[in-house]
């Protein structure tokens, strides 16, 4: 798995410290870096916030408690080092 910001950030997700993973992902451009700000705020609850950082990351918002499985995916694939297209 990579060593970077990100990675640290899927840890403090897992941990359900989500303050902790936006501090690391707010400034990240990077199509990964947004989507992990978009589960950041998926956990946070803010939908709206969510939306706009899910579009940033070329990617559709998931339906339904799905911050689980999006942080699972995200680690997923920065251990196969390629972002799954969705």
């Amino acid at each position: 798995m990579r060593a970077d910001p990100i990675v640290k950030a899927v840890r403090h997700l897992e941990a359900g410290e989500w303050k902790a993973a936006h501090a690391l992902v707010q400034k990240d451009a990077t199509s990964l870096g947004c989507w992990a700000h978009g589960i950041v705020h998926l956990v946070e609850g803010d939908l709206d916030n969510a939306k706009y950082w899910y579009r940033r990351a070329h990617r559709a918002l998931p339906h339904g408690n799905t911050a689980g499985a999006e942080i699972a995916a995200l680690k997923e694939s920065l251990e196969g080092g390629t972002q799954q297209a969705r």
